[in-house]
């Protein structure tokens, strides 16, 4: 899941811990932010903030449980726009003010 944020007043990480996330860290012009949804750490929504052109760009998705690597690498994300991602999509939109939309 997108959602666009047209030239925000506050920045990327009041933002979102506004909305329930924690940063975790940046890298290659993004930050990553987490809410889990368990003491344990997953469930958890993982969000990817970039900024472009003075918007930012949010991109969400549900973690079921820690990624698996091998063989058989698995990431375990879901993030089609039903379920908990509609619903978490609904709360980022409030959150975020009344010019903020899915892309």
């Amino acid at each position: 899941m997108k959602i666009i944020i047209p030239h925000p007043s506050e920045n990327s990480v009041s933002l979102m811990r506004r909305a329930g996330y924690i940063f975790q860290r940046a890298e290659n012009g993004e930050q990553s932010f987490i809410r889990p949804l368990a003491r344990a750490g997953y469930p958890r929504f993982h969000a990817y903030v970039k900024t472009e052109n003075g918007d930012f760009l949010v991109n969400f998705h549900l973690d079921q449980k820690r990624e698996t690597y091998g063989e058989d690498t698995r990431h375990h994300g879901e993030y089609a726009n039903e379920g908990p991602l509609r619903e978490e999509s609904a709360h980022l939109l409030r959150m975020f003010g009344p010019n903020a939309r899915i892309a």
